[in-house]
C-alpha cells in the first residue's frame, strides 16, 4: 500500500555501469600465487595467496551459502573452486602452486573447479597431518 516507484532508464542505466566497470578489473595484479585447499569432514576452505604468502582472496562451502552435511560434499567444493578462479582471472593470475590439507571429500573436485577457469598449475603439494603415535592409549581394566 506504499507508494509506486518509477525508475527510468537514466537512473538504472548509471547503476549498472558502474557495478560492471569496478567487476572488470581488480587493482591486485599478480601473475602467480598458492592455493590452499583445507578439506575437512564438514566443510572445504580455499584461500588464495600471492607467492610471499599474502591472502588475497577466501572462499569457503559455508560462505556459498551450502548449510549443514552439504557443506563437505565434492559438489560443494567445486563451486567454492570456480568462484575463486573466477576472482583469481580478474586479477590476471596465470599460473598456481597448490597446497592441499586435510582428508575431506572435496580435495580434488575443488582443485578441478579452480583449473576449470583456465589457470595453470604448477605443483600440488599436500601436508595433510599425520600423527606419528596416535593418542594415549586406554588404562587397563581393573577387575
Amino acid at each position: 500500500m506504499g507508494k509506486k516507484r518509477i525508475i527510468t532508464k537514466g537512473e538504472a542505466g548509471a547503476g549498472a555501469e558502474g557495478a560492471a566497470a569496478s567487476a572488470k578489473s581488480s587493482k591486485k595484479k599478480i601473475e602467480a600465487g598458492i592455493l590452499n585447499v583445507r578439506a575437512s569432514y564438514n566443510n572445504t576452505t580455499l584461500t588464495l595467496a600471492d607467492e610471499k604468502g599474502n591472502v588475497v582472496a577466501f572462499s569457503s562451502s559455508g560462505a556459498l551459502g551450502f548449510q549443514g552435511a552439504k557443506k563437505g560434499t565434492p559438489f560443494a567444493a567445486a563451486k567454492v573452486g570456480e568462484t575463486l578462479g573466477a576472482k583469481a582471472v580478474l586479477m590476471g593470475m596465470k599460473d598456481v602452486s597448490v597446497v592441499v590439507r586435510g582428508v575431506g571429500s572435496g580435495r580434488e573436485s575443488a582443485i578441478r573447479g579452480f583449473m576449470s577457469k583456465g589457470i595453470a598449475l604448477k605443483n600440488i603439494k599436500d601436508i595433510t597431518p599425520v600423527p606419528f603415535n596416535g593418542p594415549r592409549p586406554k588404562k587397563p581394566r581393573r577387575v
